[in-house]
């Protein structure tokens, strides 16, 4: 005669139940996420080029869900500005508002020659190692001829920067108002000398910072970010297809 199931047990069946049940099929918003965060990476690294139509058949088909958790990652990316949606005609990839990029650009700058003045301020030698791996990684990525390696490394500069300077939530709001330059910069990468310009002014920044030296490591930083802003005009040049200039 089986043991009688104390009711000790009890809580342990359900928690074991509703740790199965969770680990079942992603519910909708789970799923949603996912489908944002993959289609976003897509259109920020130019992989989806601007003007190309959407299929949101092709996406649920694609990651193997329904179109409802597809059309609310589309809708978060047409808040954003990433996809512009047309009732009669379909979903597609927006092109770089060209008017909007100063501003974002201007935005960007001032929160980063703040970081880098604090970072100047703060630093500790473990912290300036690990912005020196970074530019390595850098350097190894344009050897290498590696363009995605070299931007994610990029990124992580500016992120470990802000980290250093104590406010990591500042890197946080750039990457929201940045998301139209992220897609500009990426036009700009192969152009002749581009990439080694970075790297310098990278070099800069982070020499100003291993220095203790604010004012050097801001100036460091507003040079670097200025160029972003200088290079607008000839990127839309050589890439005119990829830019909207609707005000």
């Amino acid at each position: 005669m089986p043991a009688p199931t104390s009711k000790k047990t009890a809580p342990t069946v359900r928690r074991v139940a509703a740790g199965n049940r969770r680990s079942g099929r992603p519910r909708a918003a789970t799923a949603a996420a996912r489908i944002y965060s993959d289609l976003r990476s897509e259109l920020v690294s130019l992989q989806r080029r601007p003007g190309e139509a959407i299929s949101e058949a092709q996406i649920a088909l694609s990651f193997g869900v329904s179109r409802t958790p597809v059309r609310e990652a589309i809708l978060k990316l047409s808040d954003e500005g990433l996809l512009e949606i047309y009732p009669q005609s379909g979903i597609f990839v927006s092109r770089i508002p060209i008017n909007a990029l100063p501003e974002a650009i201007i935005i960007r700058k001032s929160l980063e020659e703040t970081t880098a003045r604090l970072a100047a301020e703060r630093a500790t030698p473990s912290q300036i190692l690990a912005l020196r791996s970074v530019l390595e990684r850098q350097r190894e990525a344009s050897a290498a001829g590696d363009s995605e390696t070299f931007h994610q490394a990029d990124e992580l500069f500016h992120a470990t920067v802000a980290d250093v300077a104590g406010y990591p939530g500042i890197w946080k709001f750039i990457q929201q108002v940045k998301v139209h330059v992220d897609r500009y910069r990426r036009l700009t990468l192969p152009q002749s000398g581009r990439i080694p310009k970075v790297i310098a002014e990278h070099e800069a920044v982070l020499t100003a910072i291993e220095a203790h030296d604010p004012e050097r490591a801001r100036r460091a930083m507003e040079a670097h970010l200025a160029s972003l802003l200088d290079n607008i005009s000839a990127t839309q040049h050589i890439n005119p297809e990829f830019f909207d200039e609707r005000r």
